[in-house]
């Protein structure tokens, strides 16, 4: 029963680990397409949103998402999905994506905001940060708790 009081804590720093690694990846993705001076005009093919929560008492977050294609310029069509994107683009409309040459498929089409992205990737680590360390001083108090707990128990 004693170890339920360490499991919970470590999968949960590792599911928050796991997150703050996808996190780092999609900024530096992001930072390499808008750094490689590649663009390319792309027509978004579909928009759809997805929705979560709901449940009791918790709101739904709808979030809207982009389907968007485009040609490099060795000739390769590209399809990807982003996240997230603005409300105010469109099933048709043409945007401006960024991409790499080895990875045209991880392009986006937000526009370049280093700063912007810095301050979101900074707050998400934060938030998972504050997390961890939370999870670890439960894990150190528990631990605390069940060693003096295990003083007055001996005879």
């Amino acid at each position: 029963m004693d170890a339920l009081f360490y499991v919970i804590p470590v999968l949960i720093i590792a599911v928050l680990l796991f997150a703050a690694v996808g996190v780092i990846r999609r900024a530096r993705a992001a930072n390499r397409a808008w750094s490689s001076g590649l663009t390319a005009e792309a027509r978004c093919l579909r928009t759809y949103t997805t929705t979560s929560g709901g449940s009791g008492d918790t709101s739904v977050t709808t979030r809207l998402n982009h389907v968007y294609e485009f040609t490099t310029r060795e000739g390769r069509t590209v399809r990807f999905e982003e996240r997230g994107g603005p409300g105010t683009v469109l099933e048709g409309d043409i945007v401006t994506v960024y991409y790499t040459a080895d990875h045209p498929e991880r392009a986006t089409a937000e526009a370049p905001a280093r700063g912007k992205l810095l301050a979101r990737t900074g707050a998400a680590l934060a938030f998972f940060g504050v997390f961890i360390a939370f999870c670890v001083g439960f894990i150190v108090v528990t631990h605390e708790a069940f060693s003096t707990a295990g003083d007055f128990m001996s005879p």
